[in-house]
């Protein structure tokens, strides 16, 4: 069976944006595990990773528009603290902590380069 093992986003800021994620992903347990001229990769224990990279073609990063990235949070609190951290390093709200539904916690948020995070919580 697939299974999602990675995910990048294109940044044109990249040392801001190493800045910006070391910190909100930090939250989530998350570390530097790699970087290169191009960017950083995070990861922990050889799961799942997420980068931040500047494009290999060479062109400048843009924004997919409709793509967005998930991180599911241990608990409300966690994702109040992940959305509050992006904010305060420079990032956009998409739409504060809250209930969407019964039961389900989202935030939705930007990072320096306009790419859309979520943060979230079942439960």
């Amino acid at each position: 069976m697939a299974a999602l093992t990675y995910c990048t986003v294109g940044s044109n800021r990249i040392e801001e944006a190493k800045v910006f994620y070391d910190g909100v992903l930090a939250l989530v347990g998350l570390s530097g595990m790699h970087d290169s001229p191009r960017g950083r990769i995070y990861g922990r224990d050889g799961g799942f990773s997420f980068g931040v990279l500047t494009p290999y073609d060479g062109n400048a990063a843009s924004v997919g528009n409709g793509s967005m990235f998930s991180f599911a949070c241990d608990s409300r609190d966690e994702v109040d603290a992940l959305h509050a951290k992006a904010i305060s390093l420079g990032g956009a709200c998409e739409g504060a902590p809250g209930e969407r539904q019964p039961g389900a916690y989202f935030s939705y948020f930007r990072d320096l380069d306009g790419n859309k995070l979520c943060a979230y919580c079942i439960g």
